[in-house]
């Protein structure tokens, strides 16, 4: 049974045995953005180097009467490199969601705390010293990279009374800094075919995004976003301060670690399937939050697919605009969250100066 109460609809399964209190304006902004995400990879299949119109791209996807050109670069080239664009994007969004529930810091982002530059250490190392085991390796070894930089930022963020989100931020931009500097001394003394290699993949570029990238990133969202939406309700409890949540019958300290431990996997499969791709987790989040007040579990949807299609575009752009020049997709989101990731900060300093 569905109620419409004012600006939410009210769901009410038989026996009142679950109640939920949607609010119309999300569920609306969330249709809006599923539908433009999906124009945006229609339009994406189409544009590039060998245009074609929509038509002949779904006779292409359908098994149509088309050239075999034509199915060769829909099926091999264009359509994984989209899908993984989409997937890469919400894993970031929905990872800096985490985080900034985490820290209940605005400014959190896995791009600015050192969790995609400890992936991208580990991956970086992995293509110089060991090459031959790269692909194979190197979702597991982000993964262990992102995770021992979140405990060390985790441990130098720590003190007697407990976790500062402030410090969190501030250690784990510190931390990302220095990490940086071991990458790039890395690739210095690294032998020059290896470093190149290593070099285009830190770039975030989606060029090369075949199946195998979307089989990975597919497999990894299944298993980490579930647990995200059960920890949805804790999430909840946690943005009103953990004692709060203490209070609630929450067990925030293990709710804590897990939403971390979530977040790390999403950045660290996200960032080995593609580079590093910044900014993705500090926009979305906070674009979600401004076009539509909602709970958390309608909050983390928006976010996705708020994700999905800034990473779509940003690789679009990057591919049509200069053609046949291909611009990576993290230049493209570096240029538009540095203005964003300024006016936040200094949203944050005004307010705290009130």
């Amino acid at each position: 049974m569905t109620v419409r109460l004012s600006h939410y609809w009210v769901l009410r399964l038989p026996g009142e045995r679950l109640s939920l209190r949607l609010p119309v304006r999300a569920l609306i902004l969330a249709l809006l953005l599923m539908l433009g995400l999906l124009s945006l990879i229609a339009l994406s299949l189409t544009i590039g180097s060998y245009d074609m119109s929509l038509r002949q791209v779904l006779g292409a996807l359908l098994g149509g009467e088309v050239s075999g050109q034509m199915t060769t670069v829909v099926w091999e080239f264009r359509f994984p490199r989209t899908l993984v664009a989409a997937f890469v994007g919400t894993m970031l969004a929905l990872s800096g969601a985490a985080l900034q529930n985490v820290t209940r810091n605005g400014l959190a982002d896995p791009s600015l705390v050192g969790i995609s530059q400890g992936a991208g250490l580990a991956v970086v190392a992995l293509t110089v010293i060991w090459p031959e085991q790269s692909s194979t390796l190197r979702p597991w070894v982000a993964f262990a990279g992102s995770l021992v930089v979140a405990a060390l930022i985790q441990g130098l963020s720590w003190n007697r009374r407990g976790g500062s989100s402030i410090q969190f931020i501030l250690m784990g931009i510190g931390v990302a800094a220095f990490i940086s500097a071991i990458t790039s001394a890395l690739m210095t003394y690294g032998q020059i075919d290896r470093a190149m290699s290593a070099l285009a993949w830190l770039s975030g570029s989606i060029n090369a995004a075949g199946w195998s990238e979307v089989r990975m990133v597919a497999a990894w969202c299944a298993v980490l976003i579930p647990p995200l939406l059960i920890l949805s309700r804790s999430m909840s409890a946690l943005q009103m301060g953990e004692s709060t949540a203490v209070g609630l019958g929450v067990r925030a300290s293990v709710i804590r670690y897990a939403l971390i431990s979530v977040a790390v996997g999403l950045a660290a499969i996200a960032t080995a399937a593609v580079g590093p791709l910044g900014f993705v987790g500090l926009i979305a989040p906070h674009m979600a939050r401004r076009l539509a007040r909602s709970g958390v579990g309608i909050h983390l949807l928006l976010t996705a697919l708020i994700g999905a299609f800034v990473v779509t575009l940003a690789d679009l752009l990057g591919r049509a605009l200069f053609a046949p020049i291909q611009i990576p997709a993290g230049l493209v989101t570096a240029i538009i969250g540095v203005p964003v990731f300024i006016y936040l900060l200094q949203r944050t300093q005004a307010k705290s100066a009130l």
